[in-house]
């Protein structure tokens, strides 16, 4: 891996970038780009929409203007056509979702050092039943939808699927995949199988798409219990890093006895190098997860295709797509 040559000017920009994220957190959770997408205002006019501070307003809007994340004429701010895309609830692309998830990270991030000390986890998982905070599973289950909208359309039209016919979205959040491998695949019908916090958010998701007669879900842990119904493809999407191990063969075995023989597996992770020091995402997602779950981690290629083959899957291989974030998909068959 390329080192890179640090200067004492990087070194601070970095300790101090979370003050760009904390201004950018704080306008969407505000939910300011709404406004400002449809009209201009004054700092003090916005506050007034916003039952804010006037001062404690300006203050931020002129930060997100530096940002440039909003466009500043005098005493009046706007929002660029970039936010009003991307951060005003009332757009298609809205990703505010994801962005609010990270906040919701931040607390724990802020706590690395004891985490690293004990070995373990020192928040709760915002993906699971037990979690009563539904603003937080809310932002990590649609921040999952905002995420997969942005990549899943690159995923799904470098896959062939022809001769599939019932597909497994194991873990599958919201249903973003399923979507859009029913919407690339006609003949192709799916079932979303996750806890039963996620049901209404993938109900939502598929209802929105218009696919309720060819996608179900499914309620249930993949840890502890069975799966219902029998399938011709697996699709694992950044599932395997929330386990150790262990948890990982559990759930690869679970997927593979609820395929037909000859059954494709179709797993997303982000991928470690084999040297394991690179690249940068998912070593930062390893620490994400050893403050949010017992033992789960970010693991290299390798780790990846040793867990499939021990669990009977075949074949395996890299599918050759160009994802951000060290992301990457592995193919594999089951025997049949």
């Amino acid at each position: 891996m390329e080192q890179k040559q640090w200067n004492p000017a990087d070194l601070l920009q970095l300790s101090g970038g979370y003050w760009n994220a904390c201004a950018l957190h704080a306008g969407v959770k505000l939910d300011l780009f709404t406004p400002l997408a449809e009209r201009a205002y004054t700092a003090r006019e916005l506050a007034g929409v916003l039952a804010a501070d006037p001062r404690g307003l300006a203050m931020l809007l002129t930060a997100l203007a530096a940002l440039n994340l909003l466009e500043k004429t005098g005493a009046i701010f706007a929002a660029t056509p970039f936010a009003a895309e991307y951060l005003a609830r009332s757009s298609s692309k809205y990703i505010g979702h994801i962005i609010l998830h990270h906040h919701h990270l931040m607390a724990g991030w802020a706590h690395l050092d004891e985490a690293v000390k004990k070995g373990g986890p020192i928040r709760e998982r915002v993906s699971h039943d037990d979690d009563d905070d539904e603003a937080a599973r809310e932002s990590f289950l649609m921040g999952m939808f905002n995420l997969a909208m942005q990549i899943a359309p690159r995923i799904v039209s470098q896959i062939d699927l022809t001769g599939r016919r019932r597909l497994l979205d194991l873990g599958g959040g919201p249903g973003t995949y399923a979507v859009h491998f029913c919407q690339k695949n006609p003949r192709l019908t799916a079932s979303v199988y996750d806890l039963p916090s996620t049901q209404r958010f993938a109900e939502q998701t598929i209802a929105r798409f218009g696919l309720g007669d060819r996608i179900s879900f499914q309620a249930g842990d993949f840890l502890t219990e069975g799966i219902t119904g029998r399938f011709d493809v697996a699709w694992l999407s950044h599932i395997l890093h929330g386990e150790g191990p262990e948890g990982c063969a559990v759930i690869l075995a679970k997927a593979v006895a609820a395929l037909e023989p000859g059954g494709g597996v179709l797993v997303q992770e982000f991928i470690l190098d084999d040297t394991r020091d690179g690249p940068l995402f998912p070593a930062l997602f390893s620490l994400n997860m050893l403050l949010g779950t017992p033992s789960g981690q970010a693991y290299s290629q390798g780790e990846l295709f040793a867990m499939l083959a021990a669990a009977g899957i075949g074949d395996l291989r890299r599918v050759p797509l160009e994802l951000p974030n060290g992301a990457g998909v592995i193919a594999g068959t089951v025997p049949g």
